[in-house]
This record gives C-alpha cells, structure tokens and sequence, in this order.
C-alpha cells in the first residue's frame, strides 16, 4: 500500500504564511505585537533548545518573545511570583511554563496560577475542563497540531474508530477528547491494557502518543489505518524515531505522520496561533 504521509513541515510552512499576515494585521491596528512570556528554570539542555525554537518561531511571524530564565535552585514561591505577575501583567498575552522543572518544584501547582486566558500550552485545570465540556479554549498544542493534520489532509473522523496509545495530560487525554469531540469513537490504551495489538488492529486511526520506540509496528494495525505518531524518542547515534515503526507501518496504514517532520512542526505553529487567540480575546469560555 502506498500511504500518504502526513507532511507536518508543509503545513507548518502555511500555517506561519497565515499566521505572520494575521499578526502584522493585529500589530497595525493595536500597535503592539502579540507577546508570547516563556518561563524557564535552568538546567535541563532539552528545554534550552526548545525554547530557542520558540524564540525563532516568534520571530518569523511578528510575535515579541519574553524569556523569563530563572536560575537553577530557585524556590517554589519565586516561580509562583513570577506566573502570578505575568498574569497580571496587560503587555503580556500568553504564558507558557517549560516543562520539566527541575526536582523539588511543583509543576500542577505552579501551572494552576496561570491566567487561563493567557495559557497558550493548554494546561491549567481550566482549561482542561473547558476541552472535556467541548467549550472554546486555548488548546494544547500538541494534539492540536495532530488535528490540524488530519483536517488540513481531509481525513474523515466522524463515525471511525479511533485507539490513542497513551494516557498523559498533555497529550493522550487531550488528544481523545479532541477526537471524541469530532465524533468518533474513542478508545484510550496504555500500559496495563491487555493484548494491546488486538485493540489498535481494530481502529481506522491510530495515535501513538506512549514515549516507547516504535512501539507500534505494522502488523498491528488495520490495512488503510490513519496513523499519527506524537513520539519523539533520541536513539544512541543521535537518531530520532517515533513511537510507531515506520518502516514497517507505512506498508499497511492508508496516511501516516513521520518522525521527524510530521506533528513537531505543527506544535510550535499551534502555540503562535494561540498566542494570536489570546491577544485577540474572546479564545476561552467565560
């Protein structure tokens, strides 16, 4: 079977077109760019690269980028100072807490105090409530990117069986919530699920969204199945693959995600686009 791959780093091309025009509109009637604040505590080396492509991403569409790097060892009320303040803050338009924190610092506490209008990652416990009750939010942005592929490919939802392999907050609950809301039919599997391969071999569209390697290989999946892969697992020589083994799967799905090059690219542009929601207002239930 030849499966169409799911080209995240096309879209996100056109995705940033849509947004660097919306933004230069949004600049030159308000006067002031979209503001996008990144609070960051030192010592982890992922996080510093990821927030440097935040800070590119911000760059090529128009949004001003504020890095707040707080140092290693800073306490738990700092940090909560700090979330409180940019909510307040009326120049500041989203707020994203890069995650992990360091050891020592409570991550749902200090995420609970941003702004909800302001929560362009989508994860207070607003604004997941908000997602469960199918009401305007700022959505998180990796499963909304997944979205966004399968709408921008046209791939009907609508009555199919979807099977998302994983359960995290931040991206397999949501992710299944997303998918519900478009009306298919959801299952949620994860580590204690039994004989996982007979449940995936039964959905039309398959989310691999666990953090183990190509966890998910072709014979587990249905000829013609939809296949998103939110896995982003570094092997020894520097590689990247995803959650599903791609080689094997492309064989059998009907579309697929790659990794690299196939939900990544479209995360960062979710988050531009809900910095733009958030400055416009009017993004969440009130």
């Amino acid at each position: 079977m030849n499966a169409t791959i799911l080209d995240g780093r096309v879209l996100a091309k056109q995705l940033r077109e849509g947004l660097r025009a919306a933004i230069l509109d949004f600049t030159a009637t308000h006067r002031n760019a979209p503001a996008l604040a990144v609070v960051q505590v030192s010592g982890d080396a992922a996080s510093d690269s990821y927030v440097r492509s935040i800070s590119k991403a911000c760059e090529a569409v128009g949004i001003r980028f504020i890095h707040q790097l707080l140092p290693a060892g800073t306490a738990q009320a700092t940090l909560e100072a700090v979330l409180k303040g940019l909510s307040a803050n009326r120049e500041v338009d989203g707020i994203l807490l890069q995650l992990p924190l360091p050891s020592g610092l409570n991550a749902h506490r200090a995420v609970a105090l941003i702004d909800p209008c302001k929560d362009v990652d989508g994860a207070t416990p607003t604004s997941a409530g908000l997602l469960a009750q199918g009401l305007p939010s700022l959505l998180p942005n990796t499963p909304a990117g997944g979205m966004e592929l399968l709408r921008r490919y046209t791939i009907p939802l609508a009555g199919k069986r979807a099977v998302v392999v994983g359960r995290s907050n931040i991206v397999g609950k949501p992710m299944a919530l997303l998918l519900l809301h478009e009306h298919a039919t959801v299952t949620i599997a994860h580590s204690r699920t039994p004989d996982l391969a007979a449940v995936v071999r039964e959905a039309d569209i398959v989310v691999a969204a666990v953090g183990k390697p190509r966890l998910i290989t072709g014979d587990m999946l249905k000829p013609g199945a939809i296949v998103i892969d939110f896995g982003i697992n570094m092997r020894d020589d520097g590689t990247m693959v995803g959650d599903v083994d791609f080689a094997s799967a492309v064989e059998v799905a009907g579309a697929i995600t790659p990794v690299p090059g196939g939900t990544g690219p479209v995360t960062n542009m979710m988050l531009l686009r809900n910095v733009l929601q958030a400055a416009q207002g009017g993004a969440i239930a009130r």
